[in-house]
Parts: structure tokens; C-alpha cells; sequence
């Protein structure tokens, strides 16, 4: 063998039985990772490329509130917000005041209870007045029966409707049917958006003769910020690591990822959190799917589908200056649930929608867009981190494949990396949320030090959501939060 006797049943194999030595057996599995790590390195440079070329051309905060005021005036489509709430008596009404503050000419507002433990309704009711009302349902698409339907006499363009448990995808659904105007906003109960960020997600409707059929926002973190009155009055950092490598992480998905793929129309995902979409889409195939935990991904996964099996066009388009804001997981139990989760939603749309993958006849979404996700959900995240464990192997074994994984391992860092620090650069050039400048800098050091333990940490939470789904488990794990007066952690 090897000359180490120690590593000949390396893995609980005796490789000498199978005629394998241990730097064998270690080159063999020096392959598969060195392609994947090498396929993520080469999406990382072309995520910078196009978001530059993106950038470039298109910056962001192009246009005043009152310019896009003035066109939405003229050519707005009205907007039915649904906002499915389940234990939100901590945030839905800071969350409500901002929905109906939002800066348009034509929406309502449709929250729907998903049978919530807490005081959720009660609350409603008290700050809003609420009283009971009848309301047509326009579309059918099944969901868990209606308790009761309430209205507001001091607010007009607000329905809340009380409906038993059924999950997310069941309350946006209730939402879609007895939503009344052509576009959709599914948003999160905990969020809050900002007053031009309907008017900034809505104009690619405006402008493309009805070809977009979907729209994504930017979504960012509200840890560490102040919340007054439904609306965000300071962008502040977080005390809390936990909440500050995800402030860059979600820069990085939201200002670099979503950008460039949308740009090659292969977008795939649309945050749960704030996404418009054309609402005869949704209703044609059958809303949000039940029993998936990933029911936003899965949506857009089937828009892109129906579209293409039907031959019709149908462009789905990120956003980026139109904010929305949300919590953040702030403790490893509430990171750890929510990364598995989504990876097992993941996983479970890519089960399903299998006869898309690497299949050109639908498109770019099918032949790029769904192995992307394969690789960013499954493969990337397995291999780095075998990568890890297969390093000292090599090392102890006297494999040359020490050399090639060290310098991938390295490549992978430095890319992310700089996929971080673009995003950083973009966000302060044309959107300057920040205005401090010690909060650049902690963005800045985070770029660095998320490689030292949070990036390897979120692999192993992903991991989890693989053994979730291999175990179908359909539990809801929950997330804590400290709702928007809980402190700026």
C-alpha cells in the first residue's frame, strides 16, 4: 500500500482487497472535484463579467420617484400586494403600514392569515379597524378553506383574509384567487419596501409589449437599522456576525448572481420575499406548487416551462434598484434551518422539473439556467467541502494532486472574493445605502473573513437540507427573529 498503514481502510474501505492504494483511490476522486470547483470558478468570472457589462450600461437609480411616477401614472397596471402571514403579530403591522404606503397609483393589499398560532389576526384588527366582508374570488386554484374575510373602513385598499394552515404556497394561492388586478406582488408579511420600489419593479411591464411575465426585486437586511412607523429611517450594520456576512451575501446574490443571469435570460429564482408577476401566468399554471418548500424557485421554474412548451415568450427580469427589506436570521439554529431548507426546496424542484435539465428546447432556462442550480445547490457545496477533507489526504499520501486541489481551493476563495467585493462597489457607486463609512469597511472585511469558517459553515447546512430531503422531511423549521423593534442586532 501506501506505506501508511493507518490510511489503507481510509473511509471504512480496504482498498488493498480491491487493488486500489490510497493516493490511488485519492486521484480517482481528485477528478469529479477538480470539475466541479473548476465549473464554479468559471460561473464566478462570468457573473463579474456580465454584471460589469450590465452595470455599464444600465446604472442603477436611473430616474426620480416623480419621472417614474409620471409614466406609471399614464401606463400603470394595477398591483394586488399578497402578503401570506403566519405568526407575524411582531411585524405585521409595521409591515402593513409600509404596503400601504407604497408609492403607486393603483393597488390593494391582501393579507392572508395561514392560520396562525399567535395574535396575528388580533392584531390586524386592532390597528386597522378591521371589519368582516364579502369578496368575489376571480380564479380557482385550490387552497384550504376560508374562515373569514375583513375589510377597513379607513383603508379601502386592504384585505385581510383568515384562512386554516396550509403553508406558504396555500396562503399566496388563496391570495392569487381573489386577487383582483393583472399583476401580483407576493411579498413577505415581515418586509417592508421602498416607497418608488413598486414603481421601479413594475416598469419592465411598462416596456416590453408584454413579453415580461415576471419581476424580481433587490431584497436587503434591516438588521442593524431603524425601523420607525413602517418605514426604514436609517440603514445601519449589524452587531451581530451572523446577520453582517449575510448583509454581503445577500449584496453579492441580489447586485452580481441575479443580474448576470437575468441578463441571459436564465433567471431562476425569484425571492419569496418580493417578486411581481403577470397574474393570468400564475393562474394558467396553477399557482405555487403545494408540498415543496422551495415554492418560489419551483414557480418561476414552471413559468419558464409553460412558456416554452407553449412557444410564447416569456421573460423573467430582476430588479435590483427596487428594495425590499427583510430579517435576517441573527443565531446559528435560525441560519442552519433556513440554508437546509433551501437547499431541500431545491433539490425537490430539480427532481421534478428533471426533463428540463441541459434540454435546449427550453432555452437558455433548460441548457444553463436549472444546471446552475444543480451546481450551486448540490454539487459546489458537496465537493469544496470533500475538498477540505481530501487536501490532507493527498498531502499525507504524497499525491500530486495536492498542488492542483490547493490551488483550486485557493481560486474559489479569491473569486468569491472578488464577486464580493463587485457587489460591495456597485451598491456604494449607485445606490449608497451606507453612509457611513466604517460600514463599507466591515462589508469590505467580511468579503475576507466569511472564507474562514461562515462559507464552510453554510455548506454544512447544506448538506443537512440534502439528508432533509433524502428523509422527506416536510417539518417546518422555524427561524427565529427579533421583529423590527427587537433591537438592532
Amino acid at each position: 500500500m501506501s506505506g501508511r498503514p493507518e490510511l489503507e481502510t481510509w473511509l471504512g474501505i480496504d482498498w488493498q482487497a480491491v487493488g486500489l492504494t490510497t493516493g490511488q483511490i485519492a486521484e480517482l476522486l481528485l477528478i469529479p472535484t477538480m470539475l466541479v470547483m473548476g465549473l464554479q470558478n468559471i460561473v464566478y468570472f462570468v457573473q463579474i463579467i456580465g454584471t460589469l457589462r450590465e452595470r455599464i450600461a444600465h446604472p442603477l437609480r436611473v430616474g426620480t420617484e416623480r419621472d417614474l411616477w409620471s409614466l406609471s401614472d399614464r401606463q400603470a397596471l394595477a398591483v394586488s400586494i399578497i402578503a401570506p402571514a403566519y405568526n407575524e403579530e411582531l411585524t405585521i403591522t409595521e409591515s402593513l403600514r409600509s404596503l400601504l404606503s407604497v408609492n403607486y397609483p393603483d393597488f390593494e393589499v391582501i393579507v392572508v392569515n395561514d392560520g396562525s398560532k399567535d395574535r396575528t389576526v388580533e392584531v390586524l384588527i386592532e390597528a386597522f379597524d378591521l371589519v368582516p366582508r364579502s369578496r368575489e374570488k376571480l380564479a380557482h386554484i385550490h387552497h384550504q378553506p376560508v374562515k373569514k374575510i375583513y375589510g377597513s373602513p379607513t383603508h379601502p385598499n386592504l384585505i385581510v383574509i383568515d384562512k386554516q394552515n396550509g403553508r406558504k404556497a396555500d396562503a399566496a394561492n388563496t391570495g392569487i384567487c381573489f386577487a383582483r388586478n393583472p399583476l401580483i406582488c407576493v411579498i413577505d408579511a415581515d418586509s417592508l419596501i421602498d416607497t418608488d420600489a413598486m414603481l421601479r419593479v413594475t416598469q419592465p411591464f411598462l416596456s416590453d409589449d408584454g413579453n415580461v411575465i415576471a419581476a424580481g426585486g433587490n431584497i436587503r437586511l434591516t438588521n442593524g437599522s431603524t425601523i420607525k412607523g413602517g418605514r426604514l429611517v436609517e440603514v445601519g450594520f449589524p452587531a451581530n456576525w451572523w446577520a453582517r456576512f449575510q448583509v454581503l451575501e445577500y449584496l453579492r446574490a441580489f447586485m452580481v448572481s441575479r443580474v448576470s443571469f437575468a441578463r441571459w435570460s436564465m433567471l431562476m429564482l425569484i425571492s419569496g420575499a418580493f417578486g411581481v408577476f403577470r397574474r393570468d401566468a400564475v393562474v394558467r399554471v396553477g399557482g405555487f406548487e403545494h408540498g415543496t418548500v422551495g415554492e418560489d424557485l419551483e414557480l418561476v421554474v414552471r413559468l419558464h416551462r409553460d412558456a416554452h412548451e407553449r412557444g410564447q415568450p416569456g421573460r423573467i427580469v430582476h430588479v435590483p434598484d427596487a428594495i425590499c427589506w427583510t430579517e435576517a436570521p441573527f443565531n446559528y439554529g435560525g441560519l442552519s434551518n433556513q440554508r437546509a431548507r433551501w437547499t431541500q426546496g431545491g433539490i425537490e424542484v430539480l427532481v421534478k422539473h428533471r426533463e428540463m435539465m441541459f434540454n435546449s428546447s427550453y432555452g437558455r432556462a433548460g441548457a444553463i439556467g436549472l444546471p446552475l442550480v444543480l451546481l450551486e445547490t448540490v454539487c459546489a457545496p458537496l465537493f469544496e467541502l470533500f475538498s477540505y477533507f481530501l487536501l490532507p489526504v493527498l498531502f499525507i499520501t504524497d499525491t500530486q494532486g495536492f498542488t492542483f486541489v490547493a490551488v483550486m481551493i485557493a481560486m474559489s476563495l479569491v473569486m468569491g472574493t472578488c464577486v464580493s467585493l463587485l457587489a460591495i462597489g456597485f451598491e456604494e457607486l449607485q445606490q449608497r445605502r451606507h453612509e457611513k463609512f466604517g460600514h463599507v469597511l466591515a462589508l469590505i472585511a467580511c468579503a475576507f473573513l466569511e472564507n474562514f469558517g461562515y462559507r464552510q459553515l453554510n455548506f454544512w447546512f447544506r448538506l443537512r437540507g440534502m439528508l432533509m430531503w433524502k428523509n422527506k422531511n416536510v417539518a417546518w423549521a422555524t427561524v427565529e427573529r427579533k421583529g423590527f423593534a427587537g433591537g438592532k442586532g
